[in-house]
């Protein structure tokens, strides 16, 4: 079945779908058609089977590309009978190899046991936690190592045996007319060694999935797309290999008074218009948990920038801060009361145009080009 049916549609994917992609369809078939979770039923078996075939093929970037172009042809010894997934691959590369000397394909050496792959996990947090950094726990679904096995595969008491016929290589040759080829070992699948009694928790592979909780440090002055690096927190490797990386990825929610441009707090502050006439100041409570106070310059118009040092974002793994910058937006009243308009109309008796002078400007430049028409 597996050997005919496309892999792309054994993981319900389409053929253009990223690895994370893949990965997350074949995890959930996985756990769908797990033998242990079927009572042994002979189809989920098979099922469980050809999608992890499917999956080893796609999750490696040269076996794609080969079956892509090839199809299943790609993975079939001198184009017939097949040992799996990557085995007409690696004679592929082991011909060039012959030709072109050791480096190619891997070649004459036994197969390294390969190291699990590295997971990224997406965290969401808010401005003033990125602002003074927090440690979190995150908990997620992940191959880690059989305990039972301690991670070797074999049945505890059992011992693993060199493979009979490589003899440990974990590569056959092959005459092809005037090319002698090495190929992955059928036997071993070029780990050199062979289990003779899996082990019953994991099936052979040394790893089981589980969830694990994690505490993370997340430092102050984090971004948005800040990545921080768990080694050995990944996949846990087949057989005892190392595992791979966990890589949280930070995103910073949007905060309803500032926004931020690297170090630096950006905040729009409304002022009365006497305010902004007759000068004053107003108070802005920081992320910093202290209440600054911002001088307001007599006559400031809407739109100027005040700076206050320091009070902006801590600068990641450094020292110091950022500034924050405070723009000024000059509120018309809407409601006034009978002596609030009385005292206006009496200041705008006594207005002679010399109190704005933008305004001013502005109609006599109107009045210069109408009369110059």
């Amino acid at each position: 079945m597996s050997g005919q049916v496309d892999y792309y549609e054994l993981l319900e994917v389409e053929r253009t779908a990223d690895d994370a992609r893949i990965k997350s369809s074949y995890r959930r078939l996985a756990m769908q058609y797990h033998p242990d979770k079927n009572g042994g039923c002979k189809d989920a078996e098979g099922k469980f089977k050809a999608i992890s075939e499917a999956y080893d093929c796609l999750k490696d970037p040269q076996k794609r590309a080969a079956y892509d172009r090839f199809g299943h042809a790609a993975f079939q010894n001198g184009g017939g009978g097949g040992a799996g997934p990557g085995a007409g691959f690696e004679g592929f590369s082991d011909i060039f190899e012959t030709i072109f000397g050791a480096g190619f394909g891997g070649g004459n050496q036994r197969q390294q046991a390969r190291r699990g792959a590295d997971l990224r996990y997406d965290l969401e947090i808010s401005l003033e936690e990125a602002y003074h950094g927090k440690r979190t726990s995150v908990a997620l679904d992940v191959s880690a190592q059989c305990e039972p096995c301690s991670g070797s595969g074999a049945k505890p008491g059992t011992s693993i045996h060199t493979c009979s016929q490589c003899g440990g290589r974990g590569q056959v040759r092959a005459q092809q007319g005037f090319f002698v080829v090495e190929r992955t070992c059928p036997a071993c699948h070029g780990a050199g060694q062979v289990i003779a009694e899996p082990c019953a928790s994991c099936r052979g592979e040394g790893r089981v999935d589980r969830q694990k909780t994690l505490e993370v440090n997340i430092p102050a002055g984090v971004d948005e797309g800040t990545r921080i690096r768990l080694s050995g927190e990944g996949e846990a490797g087949a057989r005892g290999a190392p595992a791979g990386d966990l890589y949280i990825f930070i995103h910073v929610k949007r905060h309803p008074v500032f926004q931020r441009e690297g170090t630096t707090l950006f905040a729009r502050a409304p002022i009365s218009f006497t305010t902004a006439a007759l000068g004053g100041s107003i108070t802005v409570p920081g992320l910093d948990k202290v209440d600054h106070e911002i001088r307001i310059p007599a006559g400031i118009q809407s739109g100027k920038q005040l700076r206050q040092r320091g009070a902006g974002m801590p600068v990641l793994q450094g020292r110091g801060n950022g500034d924050m910058v405070v723009q000024i937006d000059v509120e018309t009243p809407t409601r006034l009361s009978a002596r609030q308009k009385e005292l206006l109309e009496e200041f705008r008796e006594t207005e002679t145009g010399e109190e704005c002078p933008q305004s001013t400007g502005f109609f006599s430049k109107l009045k210069t080009m109408w009369d110059e028409l």
